[in-house]
């Protein structure tokens, strides 16, 4: 179970007042609910290990309840179920306390490899990523004191098991999550921990990306290679079970070590040194007042239109504006020649700052224009993609 980063603010309180959704199908899977206000999805993998749980729980608890006959599978299911729980409550824990600590939560996703929280963490502290990061962990700590607890108060054969299963899976996700690598949990600590020390979030980034890979081969060692040395045979479940997680461990952990190089990069270029100034215009202009300001401003210049409270909400097309004919500029509204942008396409940050914020709203929207509006008020510069 890991943590990602961007999108919006969502609304809502504390996990108490969860609000149920209507379940719908959206870019990130089936829309189930939200929790405290951040909407959960099931990734459209999620499927992948409900049938890999069946396939193998199933057909253990067949053998060794031959008395049970379908109905081992349906207890399989229910454990599939039981898991599913586990990594939402594991990822709303760190949805709620990225909230207590000023994260913008966007979504909670359950998927292939376990589940993840996205969030934008641009304004982040070492403190505050250490939190969130152990919040995971510790809420598969609770719920596997939880199983110890109730397990012994259990009738019966199956519910005993579950309650077992309750125990022992919770225990181990919480302890595989604190090992130190990113994209584990404990990664995320080791990137605070060097962070703090260093005062570079990018130096933590690599460092714990390292680490990453240091425990994938820990993993493959631990599941494959001690067995060997031991002078068993590891079961060919095992070799592709090991294989599977050692492969999202590994790529996880060079995606950590690229990204904080690229930070590295970033951080040295600053936005003014890759923007096009701008000029703005009101959207009840007409085309021919757009063309008299975009006549006053530098070449490759950008024209941003504002609504009427005064925020941007697109910019003009300058190949559109001088196709109109000059005899119906003053009867064609800036509108009609204007590409409007989604919500969130103005980053406020002064030309002095590195291009890593504006980086990574254009990651977060999935846009390749941002407005960058100075301390001034002012929407002084456009950033393109394609400048950059």
């Amino acid at each position: 179970m890991t943590s990602q980063a961007p999108p919006p603010p969502p609304a809502g309180g504390g996990l108490g007042n969860t609000v149920k959704a209507k379940a719908h199908l959206t870019p990130h899977g089936l829309r189930i609910g939200s929790i405290a206000g951040v909407p959960v999805y099931l990734g459209r993998t999620w499927p992948v290990i409900v049938l890999i749980v069946v396939a193998t729980f199933g057909p253990s608890l067949s053998r060794a309840r031959p008395e049970l006959g379908w109905q081992a599978y349906a207890v399989a299911l229910v454990y599939a179920l039981l898991l599913l729980f586990s990594v939402l409550f594991h990822e709303a824990a760190h949805a709620v306390v990225g909230r207590w600590r000023g994260y913008q939560v966007s979504r909670i996703v359950a998927d292939l490899w376990g589940g993840h929280t996205a969030y934008d963490t641009a304004d982040s502290t070492p403190g505050s990523s250490a939190l969130v990061s152990v919040a995971g962990p510790v809420a598969n700590g609770i719920l596997a004191l939880v199983g110890w607890w109730i397990t012994p108060m259990l009738t019966g054969d199956i519910p005993h098991l579950l309650g077992l299963a309750l125990l022992w899976t919770n225990g181990f996700v919480a302890l595989f999550n604190l090992l130190p690598g990113l994209p584990l949990d404990g990664g995320f600590l080791v990137d605070s921990l060097v962070w703090k020390i260093t005062g570079s979030r990018e130096k933590g980034m690599i460092a714990a990306g390292w680490c990453g890979r240091a425990v994938t081969a820990g993993v493959l060692v631990w599941v494959i290679i001690l067995p060997l040395a031991r002078g068993e045979q590891p079961l060919l479940f095992t070799i592709i079970w090991g294989g599977f997680i050692g492969a999202f461990l590994w790529a996880g952990a060079t995606q950590a070590i690229r990204a904080g190089r690229s930070r590295q990069v970033l951080e040295r270029i600053a936005i003014g040194s890759v923007w096009r100034p701008a000029g703005s215009v009101r959207g009840v202009a007409s085309a021919a007042q757009a063309r008299s300001v975009a006549g006053l401003l530098p070449p490759h210049a950008l024209l941003v239109v504002t609504g009427r409270d005064g925020l941007p909400s697109g910019l003009v097309d300058p190949d559109a504006l001088a196709a109109i004919p000059d005899h119906l500029l003053a009867e064609t509204p800036v509108l009609a020649v204007m590409r409007a942008q989604p919500p969130g396409w103005v980053v406020d940050a002064s030309p002095e700052q590195p291009i890593t914020t504006v980086v990574a709203a254009m990651q977060e929207l999935r846009v390749g224009t941002i407005a960058v509006r100075t301390p001034s008020g002012r929407v002084d510069g456009v950033v393109l993609a394609s400048d950059l």
